[in-house]
């Protein structure tokens, strides 16, 4: 059993009257009676031990005025804290009774990028905006200050309770290589690492080709992204090549799996020779001549992986080509080496060991765990990518038979489940190469599984890249439990999300969700080539980029809760 600091802080301020219900403004939320469910608090700051460095202090907006469609990023209304009672009633003076039973951080879709790779297809970001992001060179030191935020915070502000664990849920490199890990581990186990493949005293990426496709921060051209108001910043690529130093967590902290952590930009298969060997080479593809062809590969990325491997592959010898500088660190890594890159000494930081895999798990394979969270809440990290490639998930019959077990040795024990994919992106029940026989279950199978077991409480998972918080009722109280989904940090809003499991001593339990940004300030000069300066200007270049989704911030419902449910043991 690993050591746990317990705070077990009591309300000092109750919250008066009826409770939350009532003496809440009511959001919009409604059950099937049509009954309010859901209530924006208006005593957060008296029913919390502390809000600051939370959005329920403060959140980033984009200013009133700026540049064209550009807008700067400045400190605006906090998001309220929002009781729901889709699946229990909350009772009036829980605050008094309440017990803090385990605090997690969960962070998601870090995607460290190697932005200078052969193997992208950047060109196509105009039918997906994933495939080019204007800040991704500066994603270590976005990084470094979203740790930063973990550790300045260090304990949940419902419960007090200090941080038990930090949970990744996948994506955390962007194109499977082992350099973008060992920048990942390094973020989070501390060091120092300069984010820079190739020359590595130059960029040699595609914001400084000069094309107007791309944001070409340090020249005049007249890109895309200036057209909307970017602004040049001489010197900007040059200093993102530097090295800097991650403190790394304090916390111990556990690995999920997720599809850019196995396949070729998350989505094209993998073990292609002719595209394995374009990562370690000096060819890189270009935008293609014709509109046409640049529309195709982009339709083959989203719907025929296979076939998009082989046009990229094709194009290294077709053309159009840049010339780069090979580098052996950007090989692509296996499922089995992704794993064993954990164990290593130099990335255990606080620990554990492996962060979580198990000893012999870069052996057999299995992608999968359990952990002990805090004492009797117990963390499952699925893993929910499929090998064939797509960007879609599912679930193999061996992890459901695994966890059928687990759930059902210690019925007094709560489980929180932690994925990659959601409910509604695991549609991809096609045999995994790793398993070809093996039955695969989706996401709707997934909640009906889930529901068998009463000890299942909440469901935590990225790849969406947006906030959404769903409840699933079973087919008794006892049998609910919440999907609790949460945005990325490459992509605004750029959250991460404290959760806290409470016991209300009345028969109910909260799980309070409490959305963080990075310690980042909103702006910076543009001359501030700080890691703090970088991590400002990432998250403001983010909110301006071009395949920037307002959807992807969800709603009040989504942002900072309280969500209840029944008691199952």
């Amino acid at each position: 059993m690993t050591g746990f600091d317990r705070h077990d802080i009591s309300r000092r301020t109750l919250f008066k009257g009826a409770g939350a219900l009532g003496a809440a403004a009511a959001v919009g939320a409604v059950s099937s009676k049509n009954t309010p469910v859901a209530f924006a608090d208006p005593a957060v700051g008296s029913r919390a031990v502390s809000i600051a460095g939370t959005t329920l202090d403060t959140v980033g907006v984009p200013a009133a005025t700026g540049p064209k469609s550009y807008r700067r990023l400045v400190a605006g209304p906090a998001w309220p804290l929002v009781v729901r009672g889709e699946l229990a009633t909350p009772k009036a003076g829980r605050d008094s009774r309440r017990t803090g039973l385990a605090s997690i951080v969960q962070t998601t879709d870090v995607h460290i990028v190697d932005a200078e790779s052969p193997v992208r297809a950047e060109f196509v970001h105009q039918y997906n905006g994933s495939a080019f992001r204007p800040h991704e060179k500066l994603g270590a030191a976005a990084t470094i200050n979203l740790v930063q935020r973990i550790n300045d915070l260090r304990s949940a502000p419902f419960s007090g309770r200090r941080f038990d664990c930090v949970v990744s849920t996948g994506d955390n490199t962007d194109n499977h290589e082992f350099v973008e890990l060992g920048w990942f581990l390094t973020l989070f186990s501390g060091g120092t690492l300069a984010q820079s493949t190739g020359d590595l005293t130059r960029y040699e990426g595609v914001q400084v080709w000069g094309s107007e496709l791309y944001w070409q921060p340090e020249s005049a051209v007249n890109d895309l992204y200036k057209q909307k108001g970017f602004p040049q910043i001489p010197g900007l690529l040059a200093s993102s090549i530097k090295p800097v130093t991650s403190p790394g967590l304090d916390t111990r902290w556990y690995s999920v799996f997720g599809n850019h952590d196995d396949s070729v930009q998350g989505t094209l298969p993998s073990g292609i020779g002719a595209l394995d060997a374009l990562y370690t080479g000096s060819i890189k593809p270009d935008l293609p001549l014709r509109q046409t062809e640049v529309a195709r590969i982009a339709d083959a990325f989203g719907n025929r992986p296979a076939d998009a491997a082989r046009m990229l592959a094709a194009q290294a010898t077709t053309g159009p080509i840049r010339t780069v500088t090979p580098d052996p660190r950007r090989r692509p890594f296996t499922p089995r080496q992704y794993i064993a890159e954990h164990f290593k000494d130099r990335y255990t930081g606080p620990g554990p060991v492996g962060h979580g895999f198990d000893r012999d798990a870069a052996e057999s394979g299995i992608t999968y765990y359990s952990f002990e969270i805090a004492p009797g809440v117990v963390g499952i990290s699925m893993d929910t990518t499929n090998h064939a490639g797509f960007t879609d998930g599912s679930i193999g019959q061996g992890q459901l038979d695994w966890m059928q077990r687990l759930f059902t040795r210690d019925r007094s024990t709560l489980f929180v489940a932690f994925s990659h994919h959601t409910s509604d992106t695991m549609e991809l029940p096609i045999p995994d190469p790793e398993r070809p026989l093996e039955r695969r279950a989706t996401g709707p199978q997934l909640i009906e599984f889930f529901h068998r077991f009463p000890n299942v409480i909440a469901w935590v998972n990225g790849h969406t890249h947006t906030n959404k918080i769903t409840p699933h009722r079973g087919p008794t109280p006892a049998q609910s439990f919440w999907e609790i989904n949460t945005a990325s940090h490459i992509d605004f809003p750029q959250n991460a999300r404290v959760v806290e499991v409470c016991d209300n001593a009345d028969g109910t339990l909260s799980l309070f969700c409490t959305l963080i940004e990075s310690a980042a300030p909103y702006s910076v000069d543009y001359a501030d080539h700080s890691v703090t300066g970088l991590g400002s200007m990432y998250r403001e270049f983010s909110y301006n980029d071009t395949g920037y989704e307002a959807k992807r911030l969800g709603t009040s419902v989504d942002h900072n809760v309280e969500l209840l449910l029944p008691k199952p043991v």
